[in-house]
């Protein structure tokens, strides 16, 4: 009865090191991309750059 227990345990240990492998490749993938990106963007670029803001009549008129 314990040999089945230690035997199920190194099984479930072992399936969990190797989920564990697979999806840290791609983690290191998707961190590394992440990076890419937010070393290529400009931080002095403004994304709203003429939007109209939120109250602001003017920019209602304008259109």
């Amino acid at each position: 009865m314990t040999v089945d227990w230690v035997v199920l345990t190194a099984a479930i240990v072992g399936l969990g090191l190797a989920v564990m492998a697979v999806v840290s490749g791609g983690i290191e993938d998707l961190t590394g991309e992440i990076q890419d990106q937010l070393v290529a963007q400009d931080a002095n670029d403004d994304p709203f750059f003429g939007d109209a803001v939120v109250g602001d009549s003017d920019a209602i008129l304008a259109d």
